[in-house]
Order: C-alpha cells, then sequence, then structure tokens
C-alpha cells in the first residue's frame, strides 16, 4: 500500500464526534482497521484503474473490530457532522418563500371573491347560476378527488408495508388492466383520441412489466429490507403519514383557490357579467395567468414537501447503516436530527432540487391538458402527438428526479450544496458500479407506476362526475380537459408524497454502499450475502 493511502487509512477521528465521510472502502467509525492486503487502495488516488475483479473461493469472515464512537449520548449531528455548517442554496429557499407568499395573497383574494358571491355559485353540486365557469359544482369533484387519492394511496403504502412480492406483481398487472379498460370505454363513448392513447399506454405498459419479470425478486428483497428497517428504527411510517396529511391539507387549499380564481375572474362569454368582477377585471389572460401560477407554485411547495420528507428518511436510514451496530448505537433523535437539517441548512438545496422538478412536471401538465384537449375535439393525430411528448417529459422527469433523490441522501447526511453533491453523489455511485443495481431495483418504477395509477383513478373520476352531473359550465365540454388535468395532478402528487419513504430507504441503502461498502459486509453481512445471492454483480461493485 502506499504511503498515501497508509496515511489515508491511520487518520484518526476525535473522541465524540463520529462522522462518516465517503471514502469508497474505509470504514470511517474506526480509526485502527486495516484494509486486507488483498483490497485496492481507497479512492480517490492518482491513476487510479478498474481492478480486475477475481471471484474469491470462499466468502471472508468479517474482521471484528472496535467502533469508535461514544457509548452513548450521542446525536445525529455528531454522527453526521458538518464541518462548516452554512445556509447552502439560500437564494432558493428564499425563492420558495417569496413564490408560497405570492400563492398565499392569490388564494386570500380569490378566496374573498368566492364567499362573497357563493350564492351566485351555489351551495352543493346542482344549484349554481354560474354557467361559464368552474363554481362549487367543480370543488365538489376535486374534494371527491382529494378524497379517493387519499384512501388510494394509503391502501397502496399498507400494501407496500405488508406484501412486498405481491405489491410489486399487482402493480404492474393494476396498471395494464386499468389501461386497457379506460382507453376501451373511452373509445365506447367516442373519445377516440384519448381511447387511442389509453390503449397505447397499456401495449407499453405490458411490453416494460415483461422485462421487469427476471429482477422482482431483487427488488422484492430491497423493499422487505427497507420495510424491517422502517419497523425497527427511527419515526419512518409517522413520517410518512404527516406528510401525507400536510400534502393532503395543500391540496384541499389549492383546488378552492383554483376554483375561485374563475370565479373571480372568468368573463361571461355569452354576453352576460360575472358579479364578482361587475366593475371590470374580468379577462381570459387574467385567469391563465393566475392558474399558472397558482399550479407551479403548487408543484413546487408539494415537491419541495416531498422532498423534505425523503432527505429526514434518509438521514434515519443513513443512522441505521453506518450506526445501528455500533457500540453507542443509533444516533439520539435521528429523526429529528435529520429533519431539523432538512428544514434548516439544507433547506435552499432541497428547494433548487423541487424548483427543477416543478419546472419539468409544469410543461408535462401543459401536455396533458393539451392531449385532453384535442381528444374532446376528436382530433386524433394532434392527441397522439401530445401523448408522445408528455411520454419523453415524463421520461425525463423520471431521469431528473432519479438524480434529485440520490442527491438529496448525500446532502441529508453532509448537508452539501445541491450541485456539489449531485455531482459528488454520482461520481461514487458510477465508480462504485451502484449505478447497476439502480438501474436494475424496479422500486423506483414500480412507485411511480403506482402514483400514476392512482392519479389516472382520480381523472377518471372526474370524467364520470362531469358526465353525470353535466354542470351548466361544462354543458360544451370545454372545461373537462382542465379538470381532468387537475384531479390528475392532485392523485399524483398525494400519492407520491405517501409513497416517498419507501423509496428513500433503498436509495439511501444504495447510496451508503457507494460511500462505504465495507460497513456492508462488517455490520449488515446478512443483508449483504443475501444481496450477493440475489444480485452476483453487487460483490463486483462492492470490492471494485
Amino acid at each position: 500500500m502506499s504511503g498515501q493511502a497508509a496515511s489515508y487509512y491511520n487518520e484518526g477521528i476525535p473522541q465524540g464526534q463520529p462522522q462518516p465521510q465517503p471514502n469508497y472502502g474505509y470504514d470511517q467509525r474506526n480509526a485502527n482497521y486495516q484494509q486486507p492486503n488483498n483490497q485496492p487502495a481507497p479512492y480517490p488516488q492518482p491513476n487510479y484503474q478498474q481492478p480486475t475483479y477475481q471471484q474469491p473461493a470462499a466468502e471472508p469472515k468479517p474482521p471484528q473490530y472496535q467502533q469508535n464512537v461514544p457509548e452513548s449520548g450521542y446525536t445525529f449531528d455528531q454522527a453526521f457532522k458538518i464541518d462548516k455548517p452554512k445556509w447552502n442554496d439560500l437564494w432558493a429557499g428564499l425563492l420558495l418563500i417569496a413564490v408560497f407568499l405570492g400563492y398565499v395573497a392569490v388564494s386570500g383574494l380569490t378566496i374573498n371573491k368566492y364567499a362573497t358571491n357563493k350564492g351566485f355559485n351555489g351551495g352543493g353540486i346542482y344549484d349554481s347560476s354560474n354557467d361559464f365557469s368552474l363554481d362549487t359544482n367543480t370543488l365538489v369533484l376535486l374534494v371527491f378527488a382529494l378524497c379517493v387519492a387519499l384512501a388510494f394511496s394509503w391502501l397502496y403504502f399498507l400494501a407496500a408495508r405488508h406484501f412486498t412480492k405481491t405489491f410489486i406483481w399487482a402493480t404492474g398487472i393494476l396498471n395494464i388492466v386499468f389501461a386497457l379498460a379506460t382507453g376501451i370505454y373511452y373509445i365506447a363513448r367516442k373519445q377516440y383520441g384519448g381511447g387511442i392513447a389509453f390503449l397505447v399506454f397499456g401495449v407499453f405498459a405490458i411490453i416494460c412489466f415483461i422485462s421487469w419479470i427476471p429482477r422482482i425478486p431483487f427488488t422484492a428483497f430491497m423493499l422487505q429490507t427497507a420495510m424491517d428497517v422502517a419497523r425497527g428504527y427511527g419515526h419512518i411510517f409517522l413520517v410518512s403519514a404527516l406528510g401525507g396529511i400536510v400534502t393532503v391539507a395543500f391540496a384541499a387549499w389549492f383546488s378552492v383557490t383554483l376554483v375561485s380564481i374563475y370565479v373571480a375572474y372568468e368573463p361571461d362569454s355569452s354576453g352576460g357579467v360575472n358579479p364578482s368582477c361587475a366593475n371590470g377585471g374580468c379577462s381570459r389572460a387574467k385567469v391563465i395567468g393566475l392558474v399558472v401560477y397558482v399550479t407551479f407554485a403548487m408543484y413546487w411547495i408539494s415537491e419541495w414537501i416531498k422532498n423534505t420528507v425523503h432527505t429526514t428518511v434518509a438521514g434515519v436510514y443513513g443512522s441505521w447503516y453506518f450506526w445501528s451496530k455500533s457500540a453507542g448505537g443509533m444516533p439520539k433523535g435521528s429523526t429529528r436530527g435529520a429533519f431539523r437539517r432538512a428544514t434548516t441548512y439544507s433547506f435552499g438545496s432541497i428547494s433548487l432540487g423541487s424548483l427543477i422538478i416543478a419546472f419539468i412536471n409544469m410543461l408535462r401538465q401543459i401536455c396533458s391538458v393539451a392531449q385532453r384537449q384535442e381528444a374532446a375535439q376528436g382530433n386524433l393525430v394532434g392527441s397522439i402527438a401530445m401523448w408522445v411528448l408528455g411520454c419523453f417529459i415524463a421520461l425525463l422527469d423520471w431521469l431528473v428526479t432519479l438524480f434529485n433523490r440520490y442527491a438529496f441522501c448525500h446532502i441529508a447526511l453532509y448537508g452539501k450544496a445541491y450541485i456539489p453533491a449531485a455531482k459528488d453523489t454520482w461520481t461514487m455511485m458510477r465508480d462504485r458500479g451502484i449505478d447497476a443495481l439502480v438501474q436494475d431495483c424496479l422500486m423506483g418504477p414500480v412507485l411511480t407506476m403506482g402514483s400514476t395509477f392512482v392519479a389516472y383513478v382520480c381523472a377518471l373520476l372526474s370524467y364520470l362526475y362531469l358526465q353525470f352531473t353535466n354542470p351548466a359550465y361544462n354543458r360544451d365540454g370545454n372545461f373537462t380537459a382542465v379538470i381532468m388535468a387537475f384531479a390528475f395532478l392532485i392523485g399524483l402528487q398525494v400519492c407520491q408524497v405517501f409513497m416517498t419513504p419507501i423509496g428513500s430507504g433503498i436509495e439511501t441503502i444504495f447510496v451508503a454502499m457507494a460511500w462505504d461498502p465495507q460497513v456492508m459486509i462488517n455490520d449488515h453481512p446478512d443483508l449483504y450475502y443475501k444481496l450477493v445471492q440475489l444480485y452476483p454483480k453487487v460483490q463486483q461493485a462492492v470490492h471494485a
């Protein structure tokens, strides 16, 4: 071993301040641990070359060592100490606060106008005098969609918690059946554009699911591991429940605000006067501008909620990976410590990552509205074209979200700014070969498909509701596409927040393996050898 490498391995850690650092193969909790002679030197080093991996004749017995941590009483901040705590990416956090305050102002103004003219807009489903814009009928619809999203999301979470392998199979099959059934229903209702788009989606889902089958055992094991940790450590299920409740409350607020914007500023195209703006001020441009703003704010704020939940949960799983088998055990208050860091020093970094996803989702929402409008007008070519464009945007969303979530795992434990954390995490995972595990684990696609399923259920509910209640403002179907798109949005965001902790656990384990694979072998041998059994490539990645 080179002198540089030996110095690196023997560097001590001050007593009482354990802090795992990404070092590629070094158990940072143990200053006296010596790397076996048959292991390559730690990364990084000059002129590093990937060694040729040789399959060992037998699995080596994990070495015994003493943990260099306090026996008890240390906190999350001590376990994952930040050398120079600072508020990273502060500008993004301040911008999010400004957008939220603007949202509050728009919401307060428009809801006041709605309350002032509630008699004109009705108090229920059928008693509205409004025949030109969204009214209380629409608000009832969105509340129904919200209740369906909450119920389906919670059931889906419970299914993931109690049934692992069955949960993955059921997700794939339900999406296929729902897509094909919805496509057939739309065609039967002479909505040919939407029907064909759903049938294409169903065929695509079948192809994807067939490619999943060989990888289901590996994914099911990782899901079971994440659930076992969640049951025994931290307050992961509580974080999921609280995050879901906050998202549902925010979605309800958004629903009222959306309807209120139309009530306050939508002009009567038939020549009448909207009583909310009898003195002028109504315009279609104002409605579109405000709807775009509150929708973007809704995306950004809900993404921030989701990523804050993810970062908090990642801190708990990181504590389990590095410290659960140490002499002092898990850091005290891991959940509180991770949440405190996520909402203080890392607030701006989480806001920045959420902003990128919010912008992409906004583009996806526009494509969704355009696709449904083309389908409603019978334009088959336009509907399919918008659907294809939406698929490309969805793929971009998946790639950026994947990149984001692993970066947030780094931010959770080491408090770096967003861009440096993203670069470091991706470099470590690529050099270790952990990116192959990420690609072969189906948890991300499964959760995305499940959230999309809940979103489509909400969209279908809104379509059926409009067909059965037939509100006066939608006699010509002009608002169908818009309402379905917002019902889809509510279902998608609510379910994604509920399911975030499940994916967070698996992602944190992968990232922690890239940071320090030796801890996996030493502290979690059962998990490591089972992984080798189900996914032999992991052995090469760990020893690389």
